[in-house]
């Protein structure tokens, strides 16, 4: 008996340890399971180092994003200076050029065009086409621009025929410039609005009396007339009264000795530095007031056989002579220094 005990014992002890260290390795292993499950969640814990390389990328998108926004800024302000200030000018307006509210002024001058531009808004008032190649005006161009009060054509290549009917349908038309041009005539369509005439420095020839009244006594506006430096041998008969200001700086020698018949000349509120020289002879009364003579040449009134002058009257006031320099050679065929005023 007992040694069928003792084996069966044994076992018993086998067993009993064999469930404690069973229950030790269980006991063991959840530990080591939550150890092993620890872990990665320790790894997981670790993973928002992930999470900066996010923000990093986030934020290069912002900066991205600025640095787009401030280059489409930028182009933005480029389009808009090349708007304002377009590097290649074209001879064709374009409505969205000038609001209704900055078309006052247009400025088209120096742009090398032959015609005059398309498209320059209706409500212009000031058009500004000097130093150009415009040769031609396209007929009742202008008669919509019920606005426009200043037009300058300087410096161009306008003919007589170019500008035939080009200006009489603007109404409000004041000052017109054709200064530096080839006319010949002057226009004979000119609005009767007109206030201020340029045609210096073209081709402009003698026309008759008739014509003269026929072009230019319309303008009952006309203040200022400009023709000087062109090939007018007399100055025009015929002019309107209003003209107030014919602005003559110098006469040529002899310009008026043709004129046998005149009997008067009155050439106040010029510029004239010098009285003009010889004087017709048949004159009767010479009025220079007004100017800014000074000086009396000796062939002004003195000049030819006659030893004395038909002159009874010359009218030098308001001007800048200084009576001691004056030669007195100048008034030899006068009769009297009473003649002559000075103040």
């Amino acid at each position: 008996m007992p040694n069928t005990t003792q084996p069966t014992f044994k076992p018993r002890t086998v067993m009993e340890n064999d469930t404690k260290l069973s229950g030790k390795q269980n006991k063991a292993s959840p530990s080591q399971l939550t150890k092993a499950s620890a872990k990665p969640q320790l790894t997981t814990t670790r993973t928002p180092s992930m999470r900066p390389t996010k923000s990093n990328k986030s934020g290069k998108n912002k900066t991205i994003k600025k640095s787009k926004e401030k280059k489409r800024k930028k182009d933005n302000k480029t389009q808009k200076k090349k708007a304002i200030q377009p590097t290649t000018p074209s001879p064709y307006f374009m409505n969205n050029y000038c609001p209704p509210e900055c078309a006052l002024l247009v400025q088209c001058s120096d742009k090398g065009v032959n015609t005059v531009p398309y498209g320059i808004p209706y409500n212009a008032r000031y058009i500004l086409l000097m130093n150009n190649h415009i040769n031609s005006i396209q007929l009742d161009l202008f008669n919509d621009y019920t606005s426009m009060e200043f037009l300058v054509l300087s410096n161009n290549q306008l003919t007589d025929g170019a500008i035939e009917g080009a200006f009489e349908g603007i109404p409000a038309l004041k000052r017109l410039y054709l200064d530096k041009n080839l006319l010949k005539s002057v226009p004979n369509d000119l609005p009767v609005s007109l206030e201020e005439l340029r045609l210096d420095n073209n081709r402009v020839r003698v026309l008759s009396e008739a014509a003269w009244a026929r072009l230019l006594s319309p303008l009952c506006n006309l203040r200022t007339l400009n023709l000087d430096h062109n090939q007018l041998t007399s100055v025009p008969l015929g002019l309107p009264l209003s003209i107030k200001e014919n602005k003559i700086f110098k006469v040529a020698p002899g310009a008026f000795r043709t004129l046998s018949v005149l009997h008067q000349l009155d050439m106040s509120h010029n510029t004239l530095r010098q009285v003009p020289r010889q004087l017709p002879q048949g004159l009767h009364s010479v009025a220079l007031t007004h100017n800014k003579i000074q000086s009396v040449p000796r062939d002004a009134f003195c000049w030819g056989n006659k030893s004395l002058s038909g002159l009874v009257q010359v009218q030098l006031e308001h001007n800048l002579i200084d009576l001691g320099k004056l030669d007195a050679q100048a008034f030899r065929c006068l009769r009297g220094f009473q003649v002559v005023h000075f103040y």
